[in-house]
């Protein structure tokens, strides 16, 4: 295989992590000068800021005013565990997965909620599981985009508008970069580290009018830890819903997610963030479409992420190594492109398929991705030069 000429033209940004994920252009530490640092958050100016995200955020969005939008403890794992506990049990539950951490929501309301009635609707690495045989009469609990397969759900026609279950949609790679159709969402979950690229430890809680009514009508039967308590006395704890955390948030990281939101109203909104987070992927369709040693691990077009983007290694000579041997040459690949300085943490998820996962979301520029894919040709062929040497 003849190596092709080392790239001249470097991503600006080297940043293509799938979480923590980069920083908005432009982006320097004296974007939080005005952090509120010192003070309470329970302050006036620190309460100021925690509902300035809320309102801000809901405003992007599009989020219904009669939703609920929180800022929760634990960044979007936090937030996913927060419903599933308080939520889960009088009805029966569809689990979603076709990725990594769809399978870990799985576990966990198996095995540590120990519910009886659930129905376990997988899907390996690159596909969707059957979406039409989720039961209205039943709670869902998915991912709207699945952040390690880089599979995303294409719309949210299979739910039904008049059901009687709850929808649980873990969204923490999805939010900012596709269209959510909040009618048919009871409870979205998210954090601030992905496309809109803010710090961590900090998540997102939706609720709907439904979902606030479950909350209040149903006591779970477990033992329910204080960060995860969303009502007292029956009653919905509103204050959560104002900014008043359940813990102590940071300050530093509440300033950054303003600024993000505030860059995302200024290139134009939810409008703007799709537009740029689908130029990424567009990019790189048109690279793999012209590439013969890589795919999609998405199989279907209109399945494929435009924020996780996960890429397979379809080479027959790589195909043929064994897995181990795999998972360590796209490792290899990593450390070489880091190592040039011209992308950082692109290997695949641990639990995936050996692959490379690039980061597509708003914060990248269109204009870094393109010079990036060159560097992934170059390292390739580098790469199986080396191994075959």
């Amino acid at each position: 295989m003849t190596i092709p000429q080392r790239p001249d033209v470097r991503p600006q940004n080297p940043c293509f992590s799938s979480g923590p994920c980069a920083k908005r252009p432009g982006w320097t530490l004296s974007a939080l000068d005005d952090a509120v640092l010192g003070r309470s958050h329970r302050s006036a100016p620190g309460k100021a800021r925690l509902k300035d995200v809320i309102e801000r955020s809901r405003t992007i969005l599009g989020v219904p005013d009669n939703y609920r939008i929180g800022i929760v403890p634990a960044s979007d794992t936090g937030a996913v565990e927060m419903a599933l506990w308080s939520l889960l049990g009088p009805r029966g539950v569809d689990m979603l997965s076709w990725e990594s951490f769809g399978a870990g929501w799985v576990t966990d309301v198996i095995k540590q909620l120990g519910l009886d009635d659930v129905r376990d609707l997988s899907a390996d690495y690159g596909s969707l599981p059957d979406l039409t045989q989720t039961d209205p009469k039943r709670d869902v609990v998915f991912t709207w985009n699945g952040t390690t397969s880089g599979v995303r759900v294409p719309n949210g026609d299979w739910i039904a508008d008049d059901r009687e279950g709850l929808t649980i949609c873990d969204a923490t790679s999805a939010v900012f970069a596709m269209d959510l159709p909040w009618d048919k969402l009871d409870v979205v979950t998210y954090s601030w580290q992905k496309v809109m690229g803010g710090e961590a430890a900090h998540g997102m809680l939706i609720l709907s009018p439904r979902a606030v009514e479950r909350l209040q009508s149903h006591s779970p039967a477990w033992p329910m830890p204080k960060i995860f308590r969303l009502t007292s006395g029956g009653k919905l704890i509103e204050g959560i819903f104002r900014g008043e955390t359940i813990n102590t948030p940071s300050m530093l990281c509440v300033e950054d997610a303003l600024d993000g939101l505030i860059w995302g109203e200024k290139i134009g909104g939810l409008n703007g963030l799709i537009a740029r987070s689908e130029a990424n992927l567009a990019a790189i369709a048109d690279w793999v479409a012209d590439t013969d040693w890589v795919d999609f691990l998405a199989r279907t077009p209109e399945t494929r992420s435009c924020t996780s983007v996960c890429l397979s290694v379809v080479d027959p000579w790589f195909a043929a190594l064994p897995d181990d041997q795999q998972s360590a040459a796209t490792k290899r690949m990593e450390e070489v492109l880091d190592q040039e300085g011209v992308a950082y943490d692109i290997n695949g998820y641990r639990d995936a398929p050996p692959g490379l996962r690039l980061w597509a979301g708003a914060t990248v520029e269109t204009a870094d991705m393109a010079a990036l894919l060159p560097w992934l040709d170059w390292a390739y062929a580098q790469l199986k030069q080396e191994l075959q040497a």
